[in-house]
């Protein structure tokens, strides 16, 4: 059925041909960049493109030239700003080397990364980015190494899967962050994260996330050299919602052996903690010390402006996409980069209040 709202027929590099007067063969060498082919004919047959508006088949030429000049990223979810930001340094990196990206979101969940990491390899991609959902079962990703498939791991490890991982060293700025939160007399600190898990956590448990295990076991670290007991039971996981973080948030703090401080492993759960906090009618830090990871402009327009642990998530992207380019183009590995969060200390955290229990004035005159 022909009419306005017919579909046109996609302009052939035999169209671009018989309107520049070449053959086909000539035309494609053009169009591609590839082969000889004279000055005359090559501007002819541009000319001839631009006025058809011949747009090049892309899965037509990764099939010939084995390259799709793209690349797959896979993250846990998009809608969190850190995944955000990693993606923005990988697109614009990506860009200027002439690499468009496909983007998928997996909700942190490993069936749809193992789901997402089979499409983006039927699409032809050149090489994956993945933050992995899974630091344990982690077979997908071992299939892909040992293809040769050029890979990159951002904000995760793999197990002991040895690919190029853009990521901080989790455990060094969690034991400072908690070192600091304890020398302001905090003892039952609470640590909220969306991590799913089967089981309530206990040491020793096994965590599917390297981050998140990375995080808890600085925190343990630090409660282990300051000689005082690691509060297991404030370690709060399978924080899905924003209505699940405000009752973990509720939960933690009321009771009468309640956390006096609360960290948040990202910006999401940071917003619902902050509100839940102000739903009890608490206030940020004479009531309860926050902490959280991650440090966005928002964080600085809060009363009290929130104290972070700053992590360099824009150029983590940018030199994930560049160690990604450097296998693809069969360059030699860069030296190993390295990358360091920081605490920024701001008007969140506060002394504990112990003048209510004599308790604990009596432990913090123990401990001091």
């Amino acid at each position: 059925m022909n009419g306005d709202g017919a579909r046109r027929r996609d302009v052939t590099v035999a169209d671009v041909a018989k309107a520049a007067q070449v053959s086909k063969a000539q035309a494609a060498r053009a169009l591609g960049n590839y082969g000889a082919v004279s000055e005359d004919v090559r501007e002819r047959v541009l000319a001839a493109a631009e006025a058809l508006s011949y747009r090049p088949n892309e899965l037509a030429r990764s099939m010939n030239t084995g390259k799709s000049h793209t690349i797959g990223v896979v993250v846990g979810d998009i809608e969190n700003p850190h995944f955000g930001l990693a993606t923005r340094g990988i697109t614009d990196t990506a860009k200027k080397a002439g690499y468009n990206v496909i983007l998928v979101n997996t909700d942190e969940d490993r069936a749809a990364e193992v789901d997402a990491v089979r499409v983006l390899l039927d699409k032809r991609v050149d090489g994956l980015i993945v933050a992995p959902a899974s630091s344990v079962d982690t077979e997908h990703l071992q299939e892909v190494h040992r293809s040769g498939r050029p890979l990159v791991f951002i904000d995760r490890t793999a197990g002991d899967l040895q690919v190029d991982t853009m990521a901080v060293d989790m455990a060094r700025i969690s034991r400072e962050a908690t070192q600091y939160l304890l020398e302001a007399g905090h003892r039952r600190i609470a640590f909220i994260s969306t991590l799913r898990t089967d089981a309530h956590y206990s040491t020793g448990i096994t965590l599917e996330s390297s981050q998140i295990a990375d995080r808890i076991e600085g925190m343990r670290q630090a409660f282990l050299e300051a000689g005082l007991s690691f509060p297991e039971d404030l370690v709060k996981l399978n924080a899905g919602d924003a209505d699940s973080i405000r009752s973990i948030t509720r939960e933690v703090l009321r009771g009468p052996d309640q956390a006096t401080a609360v960290v948040a492993s990202d910006g999401l759960i940071a917003l619902s903690v902050v509100e839940a906090i102000q739903e009890l009618g608490l206030s940020i830090p004479a009531d309860v010390s926050f902490l959280m990871y991650d440090d966005f402009a928002w964080t600085r327009l809060t009363t009290p402006p929130l104290t972070v642990i700053a992590q360099p998530v824009y150029n983590m992207g940018v030199a994930a996409a560049k160690a990604l380019i450097r296998q693809m183009e069969g360059l030699p590995p860069a030296a190993p980069a390295q990358f360091t969060a920081t605490l920024v200390r701001r008007g969140s955290v506060g002394p504990r209040r112990i003048e209510e229990d004599p308790q604990q004035e009596e432990l913090a005159a123990t401990l001091s």
